[in-house]
């Protein structure tokens, strides 16, 4: 039987902008589904809630536990949601999340525009303290500088242009991998797919 896989996106985004990681992970196997969430209006802590009772719901009709792939806010909600330690989680990738807090987020609200973060700014703002420990989760960062975070601050060290490698880097991770990606470039690179698929067999992402 093919390993589950369940896709979220980012901010401002929705589940179309997967499907080029989707069919990457299909083509290696893995039986894969979108979780799409109003990232705005609804907020990250809304839409964990929401993944965590899809997937409590899932374990009642007897499907096997699922790995979550998470790009942006997507890893944050990821990690928001597995916070529960009986949820039927297996593996989780962060691809391109600011796991210790976005500084282009901060930069954004420091000049008044939080409001187009809606109710995930909290989250993006501060980030998460430490990676859940009864489930191996990496995180995949991307290193190709070009992105709309650029217009609204500056980065400390490599970045994808919204955010940086040192955003991607929580406590408790298992592994962490760079990739010459940007921000949304992440989804559709071959390099970062092959990467997410090895993470999600192994536990590690050099194959």
């Amino acid at each position: 039987m093919a390993d589950r896989v369940v896709l979220l996106h980012g901010i401002w985004n929705n589940r179309p902008v997967l499907w080029p990681l989707a069919a990457r992970l299909r083509a290696s196997g893995f039986e894969v589904e979108s979780f799409g969430y109003p990232s705005v209006f609804g907020g990250a802590e809304a839409a964990a809630q929401q993944l965590a009772a899809k997937l409590r719901l899932d374990a009642r009709k007897r499907k096997a536990p699922a790995h979550l792939v998470g790009h942006s806010l997507g890893g944050l909600v990821s990690l928001l949601a597995a916070q529960d330690p009986e949820l039927p989680v297996r593996r989780i990738v962060c691809l391109g999340s600011p796991l210790t807090g976005s500084g282009a987020a901060r930069a954004v609200h420091g000049r008044g525009l939080g409001f187009g973060m809606g109710r995930s700014a909290r989250v993006l703002l501060k980030g998460l303290e430490n990676a859940p420990q009864h489930c191996e989760v990496g995180a995949i960062a991307g290193t190709l500088e070009a992105g709309l975070g650029r217009v609204f601050g500056s980065f400390d060290g490599p970045h994808d242009g919204t955010v940086s490698v040192d955003e991607t880097r929580l406590p408790g991770l298992v592994d962490h991998f760079e990739v010459r990606a940007s921000h949304m470039g992440l989804l559709v690179s071959r390099v970062a797919a092959e990467a997410v698929a090895n993470f999600l067999r192994t536990g590690r992402f050099a194959g």
